[in-house]
């Protein structure tokens, strides 16, 4: 109990060292977008300033740069025209339904986008239900909502995560499950449990899940690198990421193959041997070598070496149908692993035993 209260602590932690930029980045860049709003703008009380600052920072943590500037403007949209209408007409039941459908109609007309119109609609209920009107021109809360906006973005620009720790968490709980995947097959061999076996399929079906976050912290990562120039000089760093994304995906496309094989295998007269289970063992532990180099920001030479090691091993022979559908899928989880580690794809086959010929042992 106490052990996994540990872990939960170490984990909360970690998460919080990694959110603790944008938290600072909200608390700056609000006071920033208060005080600009009434120094250079002259409004008394510029409530959508600083709300737009952390509204775009919100976003910003985990997307695309696009929809970041969508939402600014989307907000500046929604409180433009419902400021500006129920200055007019007041406000009330039909007041409110007028508002939120001509502010949403103008934002599908200039942008489709589904955040775009949800937030323009819901920046002009916030106008027309909560803030009041008295002492504040038509446009003035627009311009803050602008300024909020330009504000938020600059926040992250200026104080920005760590792209390549937002990078190399992902990558690495994506290496991970690959790794834990490969485990429990192995071990599932080992021992002939097809239950075992079971739970190694149900872990590879969880797994596009990491693979989908790692796609959209990459996205985030190289972006960061892309606007700040604090970050400018990360982006070789995080380039060595970029050329493990495509190959660490579909290595574990692979490995839910193998796993549902590996199941498949233990029903079968010729179960897969031994052998089998410790080339796939060899192959875990190389991605977590692919890990730990990664996430230290080193070429991953080692987990190449190892990799390379497999490629060259002898293969079992007399096999059940399942167990040569293993072996081939496993082959493919090598060669992906290999093109991770930077090496081309032509390299990387060409570094497997012919499937005609023994492999020879150094």
């Amino acid at each position: 109990m106490r052990t996994r209260l540990n872990d939960l602590v170490k984990e909360r932690l970690g998460t919080f060292g990694l959110i603790a930029p944008s938290i600072a980045q909200c608390a700056v860049g609000a006071a920033i977008a208060w005080v600009v709003a009434i120094e250079l703008l002259g409004h008394p009380r510029p409530f959508f300033a600083p709300i737009s600052v952390l509204i775009c920072v919100g976003v910003g943590l985990g997307q695309r740069l696009r929809r970041v500037v969508e939402l600014v403007v989307g907000v500046s949209l929604g409180v433009g025209v419902g400021d500006l209408l129920v200055s007019w007409i007041g406000s009330g039941a039909w007041q409110l339904a007028l508002v939120v459908g001509l502010a949403m109609t103008v934002a599908v007309l200039l942008n489709s986008g589904a955040l775009f119109v949800a937030q323009a609609g819901s920046s002009a209920v916030l106008v027309a239900t909560l803030v009041p009107t008295e002492g504040a021109g038509g446009l003035d809360r627009m311009a803050d909502a602008l300024t909020g906006g330009v504000i938020g973005i600059a926040a992250v620009a200026l104080l920005p995560a760590s792209p390549f720790a937002i990078a190399a968490k992902h990558l690495s709980a994506v290496l991970d499950a690959l790794s834990t995947v490969l485990e429990q097959a192995a071990q599932a061999i080992e021992r002939r449990d097809a239950d075992l076996a079971a739970e190694a399929l149900e872990e590879a079906r969880t797994t596009q899940t990491a693979v989908e976050e790692f796609g959209a912290a990459l996205q985030t990562s190289k972006e960061i690198t892309m606007i700040s120039p604090l970050h400018w000089h990360r982006r070789a760093r995080l380039s060595r990421h970029e050329t493990a994304a495509v190959p660490v995906d579909l290595a574990l496309r692979n490995a839910r193959v193998l796993a549902r094989r590996t199941l498949s295998s233990l029903g079968e007269a010729s179960p897969p041997p031994a052998a089998l289970a410790e080339a796939m063992r060899e192959v875990s532990e190389a991605a977590l070598l692919l890990q730990l180099e990664l996430g230290a920001g080193r070429e991953p030479t080692l987990a190449r070496q190892a990799l390379l090691a497999v490629a060259a091993r002898e293969r079992p022979r007399e096999l059940g149908f399942s167990a040569h559908v293993i072996i081939a899928q496993l082959r493919s989880v090598v060669v992906d692993l290999l093109q991770a580690t930077g090496m081309d794809h032509v390299e990387a086959t060409a570094a497997l035993t012919p499937l005609d010929e023994p492999a020879r042992r150094d």
